[in-house]
Protein backbone atom coordinates (compact mmCIF):
# COMPACT_ATOMS: atom_id res chain seq x y z
CA UNK A 1 0.00 0.00 0.00
CA UNK A 2 1.31 3.52 -1.39
CA UNK A 3 2.53 6.00 1.45
CA UNK A 4 0.29 8.85 0.04
CA UNK A 5 -3.09 6.15 0.36
CA UNK A 6 -2.54 5.88 4.07
CA UNK A 7 -1.71 9.84 4.43
CA UNK A 8 -5.09 10.45 2.55
CA UNK A 9 -7.02 8.50 4.70
CA UNK A 10 -5.56 9.49 7.86
CA UNK A 11 -5.88 13.12 6.64
CA UNK A 12 -9.85 12.39 5.93
CA UNK A 13 -10.21 10.49 9.08
CA UNK A 14 -8.49 12.91 10.75
CA UNK A 15 -10.70 15.95 9.55
CA UNK A 16 -13.68 13.69 9.81
CA UNK A 17 -12.74 13.59 14.30
CA UNK A 18 -11.93 17.22 13.87
CA UNK A 19 -15.27 18.14 13.06
CA UNK A 20 -16.87 15.42 14.99
CA UNK A 21 -15.27 16.41 18.28
CA UNK A 22 -15.14 19.91 17.79
CA UNK A 23 -18.51 20.48 16.86
CA UNK A 24 -19.56 17.90 19.80
CA UNK A 25 -17.27 19.91 21.87
CA UNK A 26 -18.75 23.25 21.20
CA UNK A 27 -22.34 21.79 21.82
CA UNK A 28 -21.15 20.35 25.23
CA UNK A 29 -19.32 23.29 26.54
CA UNK A 30 -23.26 25.38 25.16
CA UNK A 31 -24.86 22.93 26.85
CA UNK A 32 -22.66 22.50 30.67
CA UNK A 33 -23.15 27.11 30.29
CA UNK A 34 -27.19 26.23 30.44
CA UNK A 35 -27.59 23.64 31.86
CA UNK A 36 -24.51 23.29 34.80
CA UNK A 37 -22.55 20.78 36.45
CA UNK A 38 -25.17 18.33 38.05
CA UNK A 39 -27.32 17.65 34.86
CA UNK A 40 -23.91 17.06 32.86
CA UNK A 41 -22.81 14.44 35.89
CA UNK A 42 -26.37 13.10 35.90
CA UNK A 43 -25.81 12.26 32.15
CA UNK A 44 -22.52 11.07 32.20
CA UNK A 45 -23.42 8.13 34.47
CA UNK A 46 -26.01 6.35 32.10
CA UNK A 47 -23.48 6.95 29.09
CA UNK A 48 -21.05 4.92 30.95
CA UNK A 49 -23.17 1.74 31.67
CA UNK A 50 -24.05 2.58 27.28
CA UNK A 51 -20.16 2.67 26.57
CA UNK A 52 -19.82 -0.43 28.36
CA UNK A 53 -22.75 -2.13 26.47
CA UNK A 54 -21.25 -1.00 23.05
CA UNK A 55 -18.05 -2.21 23.73
CA UNK A 56 -19.60 -6.30 22.49
CA UNK A 57 -21.10 -3.95 19.57
CA UNK A 58 -17.68 -2.18 18.57
CA UNK A 59 -14.97 -4.71 19.58
CA UNK A 60 -14.32 -8.20 18.70
CA UNK A 61 -15.94 -9.24 15.37
CA UNK A 62 -15.56 -5.70 13.48
CA UNK A 63 -11.18 -6.14 14.39
CA UNK A 64 -11.35 -9.67 13.75
CA UNK A 65 -13.12 -8.86 9.50
CA UNK A 66 -10.85 -6.00 9.16
CA UNK A 67 -7.58 -8.07 10.06
CA UNK A 68 -8.75 -11.44 8.01
CA UNK A 69 -6.91 -11.32 5.09
CA UNK A 70 -9.81 -12.91 2.98
CA UNK A 71 -12.71 -11.75 4.54
CA UNK A 72 -15.74 -11.88 2.28
CA UNK A 73 -19.51 -11.19 1.86
CA UNK A 74 -20.05 -14.43 4.12
CA UNK A 75 -17.96 -12.97 6.51
CA UNK A 76 -19.63 -9.64 6.96
CA UNK A 77 -23.40 -10.81 6.54
CA UNK A 78 -22.68 -13.36 9.41
CA UNK A 79 -21.30 -10.69 12.07
CA UNK A 80 -24.14 -7.95 10.47
CA UNK A 81 -26.87 -10.90 11.47
CA UNK A 82 -25.02 -11.90 14.69
CA UNK A 83 -24.53 -8.09 15.92
CA UNK A 84 -28.72 -7.37 15.54
CA UNK A 85 -29.57 -9.93 17.66
CA UNK A 86 -26.64 -9.35 20.22
CA UNK A 87 -27.97 -5.34 20.17
CA UNK A 88 -31.41 -6.80 21.18
CA UNK A 89 -30.34 -8.72 23.66
CA UNK A 90 -28.54 -5.89 25.41
CA UNK A 91 -31.29 -3.46 25.00
CA UNK A 92 -33.66 -6.12 27.05
CA UNK A 93 -30.68 -6.13 29.61
CA UNK A 94 -30.71 -2.36 29.58
CA UNK A 95 -34.21 -1.88 29.73
CA UNK A 96 -34.97 -4.07 32.87
CA UNK A 97 -31.95 -2.97 34.62
CA UNK A 98 -32.80 0.74 34.49
CA UNK A 99 -34.68 0.96 37.76
CA UNK A 100 -32.03 -0.96 39.17
CA UNK A 101 -29.85 1.36 38.17
CA UNK A 102 -31.61 4.74 38.90
CA UNK A 103 -32.15 3.17 42.22
CA UNK A 104 -28.37 2.09 43.45
CA UNK A 105 -27.45 5.67 42.86
CA UNK A 106 -30.38 8.00 43.81
CA UNK A 107 -29.67 10.63 41.95
CA UNK A 108 -32.54 13.51 41.49
CA UNK A 109 -32.95 13.30 36.99
CA UNK A 110 -32.38 10.23 36.76
CA UNK A 111 -35.47 7.49 35.90
CA UNK A 112 -35.50 4.51 34.03
CA UNK A 113 -37.55 6.20 31.08
CA UNK A 114 -34.05 8.19 30.49
CA UNK A 115 -31.88 5.21 30.79
CA UNK A 116 -34.24 3.21 28.59
CA UNK A 117 -34.57 6.05 25.37
CA UNK A 118 -30.84 6.83 25.95
CA UNK A 119 -29.68 3.01 25.66
CA UNK A 120 -31.60 2.98 22.25
CA UNK A 121 -28.18 4.06 21.07
CA UNK A 122 -26.84 0.46 21.64
CA UNK A 123 -29.48 -0.96 19.25
CA UNK A 124 -28.80 1.81 16.29
CA UNK A 125 -24.97 1.28 17.05
CA UNK A 126 -25.48 -1.99 16.10
CA UNK A 127 -26.81 -1.56 12.79
CA UNK A 128 -23.95 0.71 11.34
CA UNK A 129 -21.06 -1.37 12.98
CA UNK A 130 -20.27 -3.61 10.44
CA UNK A 131 -20.39 -0.75 7.59
CA UNK A 132 -17.99 0.39 9.77
CA UNK A 133 -15.74 -2.17 9.87
CA UNK A 134 -16.46 -2.34 5.78
CA UNK A 135 -15.53 1.21 5.83
CA UNK A 136 -11.98 0.48 7.73
CA UNK A 137 -11.05 -2.74 5.94
CA UNK A 138 -11.30 -0.85 2.21
CA UNK A 139 -9.48 2.67 3.75
CA UNK A 140 -12.94 4.24 2.73
CA UNK A 141 -12.57 7.28 5.58
CA UNK A 142 -14.11 9.84 3.07
CA UNK A 143 -17.22 7.92 3.70
CA UNK A 144 -17.23 8.70 7.69
CA UNK A 145 -16.42 12.24 7.35
CA UNK A 146 -19.72 12.98 5.53
CA UNK A 147 -21.79 10.54 7.68
CA UNK A 148 -20.32 11.82 11.16
CA UNK A 149 -20.44 15.30 9.84
CA UNK A 150 -24.20 14.90 9.24
CA UNK A 151 -25.03 13.80 12.16
CA UNK A 152 -22.79 15.71 14.70
CA UNK A 153 -23.97 19.13 13.11
CA UNK A 154 -27.89 17.99 13.54
CA UNK A 155 -27.47 16.84 16.75
CA UNK A 156 -26.24 20.07 17.94
CA UNK A 157 -28.78 22.30 16.59
CA UNK A 158 -31.32 19.67 18.27
CA UNK A 159 -29.71 19.55 21.79
CA UNK A 160 -28.63 23.43 21.61
CA UNK A 161 -32.19 24.22 20.69
CA UNK A 162 -34.14 22.13 23.19
CA UNK A 163 -31.87 23.40 26.18
CA UNK A 164 -32.67 26.54 25.27
CA UNK A 165 -36.20 25.75 25.39
CA UNK A 166 -35.51 24.49 28.98
CA UNK A 167 -35.92 20.41 28.48
CA UNK A 168 -33.10 19.96 31.02
CA UNK A 169 -31.17 16.71 31.24
CA UNK A 170 -33.51 15.34 27.74
CA UNK A 171 -31.89 17.95 25.70
CA UNK A 172 -28.44 16.05 26.43
CA UNK A 173 -30.13 13.04 25.52
CA UNK A 174 -31.81 14.02 21.95
CA UNK A 175 -28.44 15.74 21.33
CA UNK A 176 -26.75 11.87 21.61
CA UNK A 177 -29.78 9.95 20.29
CA UNK A 178 -30.12 11.85 17.13
CA UNK A 179 -26.35 12.22 16.41
CA UNK A 180 -25.92 7.94 16.60
CA UNK A 181 -29.44 7.73 14.10
CA UNK A 182 -28.47 10.10 11.52
CA UNK A 183 -24.69 9.01 11.49
CA UNK A 184 -25.92 5.67 10.72
CA UNK A 185 -28.45 6.43 7.81
CA UNK A 186 -25.69 8.91 5.98
CA UNK A 187 -23.10 6.19 6.56
CA UNK A 188 -25.58 3.57 5.20
CA UNK A 189 -26.87 5.66 2.42
CA UNK A 190 -23.39 6.48 1.18
CA UNK A 191 -21.73 3.00 1.72
CA UNK A 192 -22.83 0.78 -1.00
CA UNK A 193 -22.08 -2.59 1.20
CA UNK A 194 -25.58 -4.65 1.86
CA UNK A 195 -26.44 -7.63 3.91
CA UNK A 196 -26.73 -10.85 2.04
CA UNK A 197 -29.14 -13.82 2.71
CA UNK A 198 -26.55 -15.42 3.91
CA UNK A 199 -25.50 -17.20 7.32
CA UNK A 200 -22.55 -19.04 8.23
CA UNK A 201 -21.72 -20.29 12.03
CA UNK A 202 -18.55 -21.64 10.81
CA UNK A 203 -17.15 -18.48 9.66
CA UNK A 204 -18.77 -16.87 12.77
CA UNK A 205 -16.29 -19.36 15.04
CA UNK A 206 -13.49 -18.50 13.17
CA UNK A 207 -14.11 -14.64 13.51
CA UNK A 208 -14.97 -14.95 17.02
CA UNK A 209 -11.65 -17.33 17.89
CA UNK A 210 -9.86 -14.14 17.25
CA UNK A 211 -12.19 -11.18 18.05
CA UNK A 212 -12.92 -12.47 21.91
CA UNK A 213 -9.83 -12.46 22.93
CA UNK A 214 -9.84 -8.40 21.72
CA UNK A 215 -13.65 -8.24 22.96
CA UNK A 216 -12.90 -9.27 26.54
CA UNK A 217 -9.61 -7.33 26.63
CA UNK A 218 -11.53 -3.43 25.32
CA UNK A 219 -14.32 -4.87 28.23
CA UNK A 220 -11.84 -5.25 30.82
CA UNK A 221 -10.11 -1.76 29.68
CA UNK A 222 -13.92 0.12 29.14
CA UNK A 223 -14.75 -1.04 33.03
CA UNK A 224 -11.74 0.24 34.12
CA UNK A 225 -11.68 3.24 32.58
CA UNK A 226 -15.51 4.12 33.33
CA UNK A 227 -14.95 2.23 37.04
CA UNK A 228 -13.37 5.35 38.25
CA UNK A 229 -17.05 7.37 36.91
CA UNK A 230 -18.40 4.68 38.59
CA UNK A 231 -17.18 5.30 41.81
CA UNK A 232 -17.00 8.96 41.68
CA UNK A 233 -20.87 9.01 40.94
CA UNK A 234 -21.66 6.55 44.02
CA UNK A 235 -19.40 8.08 46.68
CA UNK A 236 -19.09 11.84 45.49
CA UNK A 237 -21.83 14.33 44.05
CA UNK A 238 -23.10 14.41 40.57
CA UNK A 239 -21.05 17.80 40.33
CA UNK A 240 -17.91 16.16 41.51
CA UNK A 241 -18.31 13.51 38.64
CA UNK A 242 -19.53 16.56 36.03
CA UNK A 243 -15.97 18.65 37.06
CA UNK A 244 -13.79 15.56 36.46
CA UNK A 245 -15.64 14.60 32.65
CA UNK A 246 -15.21 18.19 31.92
CA UNK A 247 -11.72 18.32 32.52
CA UNK A 248 -11.43 15.34 30.42
CA UNK A 249 -13.12 16.63 27.67
CA UNK A 250 -11.01 19.21 26.58
CA UNK A 251 -7.60 17.19 26.32
CA UNK A 252 -9.94 14.43 24.85
CA UNK A 253 -10.94 16.80 22.14
CA UNK A 254 -7.22 17.08 20.97
CA UNK A 255 -6.91 12.78 21.57
CA UNK A 256 -9.83 12.11 19.76
CA UNK A 257 -8.96 13.67 17.01
CA UNK A 258 -5.04 12.76 16.23
CA UNK A 259 -5.01 9.43 18.15
CA UNK A 260 -8.29 7.88 17.00
CA UNK A 261 -7.16 8.72 13.36
CA UNK A 262 -3.91 6.67 13.63
CA UNK A 263 -5.75 4.31 15.34
CA UNK A 264 -8.25 3.49 12.50
CA UNK A 265 -5.81 3.76 9.98
CA UNK A 266 -3.06 1.95 11.46
CA UNK A 267 -4.91 -1.61 11.98
CA UNK A 268 -6.33 -1.86 8.91
CA UNK A 269 -2.74 -0.72 6.96
CA UNK A 270 -0.43 -2.87 9.50
CA UNK A 271 -2.58 -5.72 8.74
CA UNK A 272 -1.75 -5.91 5.09
CA UNK A 273 1.95 -6.23 6.02
CA UNK A 274 1.70 -8.70 8.81
CA UNK A 275 3.94 -11.24 6.49
CA UNK A 276 6.40 -8.49 6.42
CA UNK A 277 7.98 -7.69 10.33
CA UNK A 278 10.41 -5.36 9.15
CA UNK A 279 7.58 -2.94 7.69
CA UNK A 280 5.36 -3.07 10.77
CA UNK A 281 8.29 -2.38 12.22
CA UNK A 282 8.58 0.69 10.28
CA UNK A 283 5.47 1.58 10.64
CA UNK A 284 5.20 1.34 13.86
CA UNK A 285 7.96 3.63 14.62
CA UNK A 286 6.95 6.20 11.82
CA UNK A 287 3.31 6.22 14.03
CA UNK A 288 5.24 6.56 17.75
CA UNK A 289 7.17 9.29 16.06
CA UNK A 290 4.49 11.38 14.33
CA UNK A 291 1.97 11.05 16.49
CA UNK A 292 3.75 12.26 19.66
CA UNK A 293 5.28 15.05 17.42
CA UNK A 294 1.84 16.10 16.96
CA UNK A 295 0.06 15.47 20.44
CA UNK A 296 3.18 16.67 22.67
CA UNK A 297 2.53 20.56 22.11
CA UNK A 298 -1.04 20.64 21.99
CA UNK A 299 -1.01 18.61 25.33
CA UNK A 300 2.08 20.77 27.19
CA UNK A 301 0.23 24.28 25.74
CA UNK A 302 -3.33 23.07 27.35
CA UNK A 303 -2.43 22.25 30.69
CA UNK A 304 -0.32 25.37 30.92
CA UNK A 305 -3.28 27.57 29.70
CA UNK A 306 -6.06 25.41 31.63
CA UNK A 307 -7.17 27.90 34.08
CA UNK A 308 -7.55 31.13 31.14
CA UNK A 309 -9.36 28.81 29.18
CA UNK A 310 -11.86 27.56 31.55
CA UNK A 311 -12.59 30.79 32.44
CA UNK A 312 -13.14 31.81 28.89
CA UNK A 313 -15.23 28.50 27.82
CA UNK A 314 -17.35 27.76 30.36
CA UNK A 315 -16.91 30.49 33.04
CA UNK A 316 -15.91 30.54 36.85
CA UNK A 317 -18.06 27.99 38.20
CA UNK A 318 -16.30 25.29 35.86
CA UNK A 319 -12.83 26.12 37.58
CA UNK A 320 -12.80 22.99 39.86
CA UNK A 321 -11.96 20.94 36.38
CA UNK A 322 -8.69 23.19 35.67
CA UNK A 323 -6.51 20.18 38.04
CA UNK A 324 -8.51 17.26 36.45
CA UNK A 325 -7.70 18.84 32.79
CA UNK A 326 -3.72 19.13 33.66
CA UNK A 327 -3.86 15.53 34.94
CA UNK A 328 -5.54 14.28 31.68
CA UNK A 329 -3.00 16.28 29.18
CA UNK A 330 0.23 14.76 31.21
CA UNK A 331 -1.76 11.41 30.68
CA UNK A 332 -3.23 11.66 27.14
CA UNK A 333 -0.08 12.95 25.91
CA UNK A 334 1.93 9.43 25.69
CA UNK A 335 -1.28 7.85 24.59
CA UNK A 336 -0.01 7.55 21.32
CA UNK A 337 2.82 4.68 22.30
CA UNK A 338 -0.05 2.51 23.23
CA UNK A 339 -1.76 3.04 19.95
CA UNK A 340 1.07 2.00 18.15
CA UNK A 341 2.49 -1.05 20.15
CA UNK A 342 -1.15 -2.24 20.48
CA UNK A 343 -2.10 -1.65 16.91
CA UNK A 344 0.69 -3.91 16.17
CA UNK A 345 0.22 -6.45 18.06
CA UNK A 346 -3.76 -6.81 17.07
CA UNK A 347 -1.85 -6.41 13.32
CA UNK A 348 0.62 -9.48 13.88
CA UNK A 349 -2.78 -12.08 14.85
CA UNK A 350 -1.76 -12.13 18.72
CA UNK A 351 -4.70 -11.18 20.01
CA UNK A 352 -4.26 -14.05 22.93
CA UNK A 353 -1.06 -11.57 24.14
CA UNK A 354 -3.55 -8.37 23.71
CA UNK A 355 -5.69 -10.20 26.43
CA UNK A 356 -2.74 -10.75 28.58
CA UNK A 357 -1.84 -7.54 28.32
CA UNK A 358 -4.80 -6.20 29.65
CA UNK A 359 -5.42 -8.39 32.43
CA UNK A 360 -2.08 -7.55 33.94
CA UNK A 361 -2.59 -3.84 33.08
CA UNK A 362 -5.83 -3.96 34.87
CA UNK A 363 -4.85 -5.90 37.73
CA UNK A 364 -2.19 -3.09 38.58
CA UNK A 365 -4.67 0.03 37.82
CA UNK A 366 -7.06 -1.94 40.32
CA UNK A 367 -5.20 -1.73 43.23
CA UNK A 368 -4.71 1.79 42.49
CA UNK A 369 -8.34 2.51 42.45
CA UNK A 370 -8.75 0.83 45.56
CA UNK A 371 -6.42 2.66 47.38
CA UNK A 372 -7.36 6.18 46.30
CA UNK A 373 -11.03 6.02 46.04
CA UNK A 374 -11.72 7.41 49.73
CA UNK A 375 -8.78 9.56 50.06
CA UNK A 376 -10.37 12.27 47.12
CA UNK A 377 -11.57 12.70 43.24
CA UNK A 378 -8.25 14.43 42.82
CA UNK A 379 -6.15 11.31 44.03
CA UNK A 380 -8.01 8.90 42.25
CA UNK A 381 -6.82 11.20 38.57
CA UNK A 382 -3.33 11.22 40.05
CA UNK A 383 -3.18 7.71 39.85
CA UNK A 384 -4.84 7.11 36.27
CA UNK A 385 -2.02 9.07 35.60
CA UNK A 386 0.78 6.98 37.61
CA UNK A 387 -1.13 3.28 35.96
CA UNK A 388 -1.27 4.87 32.15
CA UNK A 389 2.53 5.41 32.47
CA UNK A 390 3.21 1.86 34.00
CA UNK A 391 0.76 0.51 31.31
CA UNK A 392 2.91 1.84 28.53
CA UNK A 393 5.74 0.15 29.38
CA UNK A 394 3.72 -2.93 29.53
CA UNK A 395 2.23 -2.33 25.96
CA UNK A 396 5.46 -2.12 24.39
CA UNK A 397 7.22 -4.96 26.06
CA UNK A 398 6.16 -7.54 23.39
CA UNK A 399 7.02 -6.07 20.71
CA UNK A 400 11.00 -5.76 21.50
CA UNK A 401 10.47 -9.74 20.76
CA UNK A 402 7.61 -9.33 17.77
CA UNK A 403 8.84 -6.25 16.08
CA UNK A 404 12.40 -6.00 17.40
CA UNK A 405 11.51 -2.67 18.54
CA UNK A 406 12.17 -2.43 22.38
CA UNK A 407 10.61 0.45 25.02
CA UNK A 408 14.37 2.23 25.28
CA UNK A 409 13.92 2.13 21.30
CA UNK A 410 10.52 3.63 21.25
CA UNK A 411 11.43 6.42 24.27
CA UNK A 412 14.76 7.31 22.24
CA UNK A 413 12.44 8.07 19.58
CA UNK A 414 10.13 10.55 21.47
CA UNK A 415 12.65 12.50 23.71
CA UNK A 416 13.39 15.30 20.80
CA UNK A 417 9.60 15.94 21.19
CA UNK A 418 9.23 15.71 24.74
CA UNK A 419 11.86 17.60 25.31
CA UNK A 420 10.57 20.44 22.64
CA UNK A 421 7.37 20.71 24.10
CA UNK A 422 8.31 21.19 27.67
CA UNK A 423 10.30 24.01 26.22
CA UNK A 424 7.17 25.03 24.65
CA UNK A 425 5.53 24.82 27.88
CA UNK A 426 7.63 26.37 29.99
CA UNK A 427 7.48 29.32 28.16
CA UNK A 428 3.68 29.48 27.56
CA UNK A 429 3.19 29.52 31.13
CA UNK A 430 5.78 32.83 31.48
CA UNK A 431 2.92 34.46 29.56
CA UNK A 432 0.72 34.23 32.93
CA UNK A 433 3.19 36.53 35.19
CA UNK A 434 2.95 39.25 32.56
CA UNK A 435 -0.67 40.11 34.68
CA UNK A 436 -3.00 40.60 31.30
CA UNK A 437 -6.42 39.82 30.87
CA UNK A 438 -6.97 36.18 30.53
CA UNK A 439 -8.25 36.42 26.98
CA UNK A 440 -4.85 38.42 25.93
CA UNK A 441 -3.04 36.01 27.72
CA UNK A 442 -4.54 33.19 26.35
CA UNK A 443 -3.92 34.79 22.68
CA UNK A 444 -0.03 35.73 23.34
CA UNK A 445 0.38 31.86 24.58
CA UNK A 446 -1.01 30.40 21.84
CA UNK A 447 1.25 32.56 19.12
CA UNK A 448 3.79 32.14 21.33
CA UNK A 449 3.57 28.11 21.42
CA UNK A 450 3.53 27.75 17.88
CA UNK A 451 6.43 29.94 17.18
CA UNK A 452 8.39 27.99 19.62
CA UNK A 453 7.40 24.68 18.69
CA UNK A 454 7.83 25.40 14.99
CA UNK A 455 11.03 27.40 15.03
CA UNK A 456 12.19 24.21 17.74
CA UNK A 457 11.57 21.76 15.15
CA UNK A 458 13.93 23.73 12.76
CA UNK A 459 16.88 24.07 14.84
CA UNK A 460 16.39 20.72 16.44
CA UNK A 461 15.92 19.40 12.79
CA UNK A 462 12.93 17.02 14.37
CA UNK A 463 12.56 14.44 12.06
CA UNK A 464 8.55 14.09 12.18
CA UNK A 465 8.22 18.08 10.99
CA UNK A 466 10.28 16.89 7.80
CA UNK A 467 8.53 14.20 7.46
CA UNK A 468 5.31 15.92 7.68
CA UNK A 469 6.32 18.52 5.36
CA UNK A 470 7.73 16.41 2.73
CA UNK A 471 4.10 14.53 2.78
CA UNK A 472 2.15 17.75 2.75
CA UNK A 473 4.10 18.91 0.15
CA UNK A 474 3.64 15.75 -1.67
CA UNK A 475 -0.27 15.71 -1.72
CA UNK A 476 -0.81 19.16 -2.56
CA UNK A 477 1.79 19.10 -5.80
CA UNK A 478 -0.31 15.92 -6.51
CA UNK A 479 -3.81 18.11 -6.56
CA UNK A 480 -2.44 20.86 -8.33
CA UNK A 481 -1.19 18.43 -11.30
CA UNK A 482 -4.73 16.83 -10.94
Amino acid sequence: MSSEKVVNNFLWRFFERCGAYGVTFIVSVVLARILGPHIAGTVALVQIFITIMNVFVDSGMANALIQKKNADDLDFSSVFYFNLILCGVLYLVMFFSAPYIALFYNKPGLTPTLIRVLSLIIVVSGVKNVQQAYVSRNMMFKRFFFATLGGTIGAAIVGITMALLGFGVWAMVAQMLFNTVVDTIILWITVKWRPKKMFSLQRLKGLFSYGWKLLVSTMIDTVYNDLRQLIIGKIYSSSALGFYNQGKKFPNLIVANINASIDSVLLPTLSKEQDNREAVKNMTRRAIKTSTYLMMPFMAGLAMCAESIVNLILGKEWLPCVFFLRVFCFTFAFYPIHTANLNAIKAMGRSDLFLKLEIIKKAVSTVAIVSTMFISVKAMALSFLVTSIISQVINAWPNKKLLGYSYIEQVKDMVPQICLSLIMGAVVYCVEFLGLHYIITLCIQIAVGIVVYVAGSKLMKIDSFEYILDTVKKLIGKRSKA
